[in-house]
């Protein structure tokens, strides 16, 4: 029997990196799977987003029961009950978690509607609502990395809230998420906030990138662009890091860090391989650095802890051959920041789609309970 500190996952969290799960359903909870996963996976946070609520609703019985509670209310109230309930109910399994780690880890991420996500106001007000609704200190409020979403991640932050800022594709619209939250610290310290238990991670989404460049190289089709599919997402996640690097030794971020502030770590999103040519793995072993969160599907969860492989940091000092990677994929006539850009305006879109099929479904078992 492979002894705790053998197993994979265990030399991963050893080597810096926060293991979370993407996925929440109210089956994991009830089962208590998500506590398995806390003590056989070394899982120490979750994160969620209306595709996972729309999945977990649209699945099995679970539900059954506070859909029939919850018959003649509202769609989107019911859907807000029910998304915080499961959150809430995350947040206090992995409570344990929280404290172990002095609030660092052990954090629950739930996501703005998506709808809101060219709306400032409405963001702002919506955060404030889910963070008083849940109410527990181990959540995140997820807000994209919209140029809307900027100034609502910033007043959330000043406002004492923790913040997971979802939705980076780009090195430029990175500077800018860590600007957003470096402002936001400075003002919840002139608004008298402690700011040792506001937490922050931003969430750099990876093998999307890969998806969308590759999809160009290939359309190119020379030898040279053939060359260059698979490596374009860890060379742009390893810039990021480089660029975080920088920021948080900056004077300014001295500043907040002597007055209790903690850095927003960098947060590997979109981790499964969507390409079955490549190693199920590679965008966890291609991203081992200290002070890191990647946040996993079940299944690529399930692959590194079967036979994933840590060799040590893998990102720090990377960066000029990252440079030289992304150099060479643009010298092929595909432009990384188009390629950026439309993810991210595909990525609102395609969490608007979700949330109405999570409204739909909501719906359609309120209206079934109610007959």
């Amino acid at each position: 029997m492979t002894q705790a500190t053998d197993r994979p996952t265990r030399r991963l969290s050893e080597a810096g990196v926060s293991i979370w799960l993407d996925d929440l359903s109210r089956e994991r909870l009830d089962t208590g799977n998500l506590a398995d996963l806390v003590e056989t996976h070394d899982v120490v946070g979750v994160t969620t987003n209306p595709t996972i609520f729309a999945g977990a609703l649209a699945g099995g019985d679970a539900y059954d029961g506070v859909l029939a509670e919850l018959a003649g209310t509202d769609v989107e109230a019911a859907v807000e009950r029910i998304t915080t309930d499961d959150v809430r109910a995350a947040a206090d399994v992995l409570r344990g978690v929280h404290d172990r780690t002095d609030g660092v880890d052990g954090r629950v991420s739930i996501e703005v509607d998506p709808r809101l996500a060219h709306d400032t106001e409405a963001t702002v007000a919506t955060a404030r609502r889910l963070w008083d609704t849940v109410d527990r200190p181990n959540v995140f409020i997820k807000i994209p990395a919209t140029l809307e979403g900027l100034p609502a991640i910033t007043r959330t932050l000043a406002a004492g809230i923790s913040v997971n800022v979802t939705l980076i594709f780009s090195i430029e619209r990175y500077h800018a998420v860590m600007g957003a939250f470096l402002t936001g610290l400075e003002q919840a310290r002139a608004n008298g906030h402690d700011l040792g238990p506001i937490e922050s991670v931003a969430s750099f989404f990876v093998s999307r990138v890969d998806s969308a460049v590759d999809a160009a190289l290939e359309e190119v089709g020379s030898d040279e662009a053939l060359a260059l599919r698979g490596r374009a997402a860890v060379a742009n996640a390893r810039l990021a890091y480089a660029a975080y690097e920088q920021v948080f030794s900056g004077e300014r971020w001295e500043e907040l860090r002597s007055a209790g502030a903690r850095p927003q770590r960098p947060l590997w999103a979109s981790t499964g391989v969507k390409n079955p040519d490549y190693p199920d793995t590679m965008y966890v072993t291609e991203l081992v650095a200290p002070g890191v969160v990647n946040t996993m599907p079940q299944a690529t969860l399930d692959a590194f802890a079967d036979h994933g492989e840590v060799t040590g940091d893998t990102v720090t000092g990377t960066a000029d051959d990252a440079a030289t990677t992304i150099a060479a994929v643009e010298a092929q006539g595909v432009s990384l920041a188009e390629v950026t850009a439309r993810l991210e305006s595909e990525g609102v879109s395609k969490f608007e789609v979700s949330w109405d099929e999570l409204l739909t479904t909501t719906k359609n078992g309120l209206d079934a309970a109610g007959s």
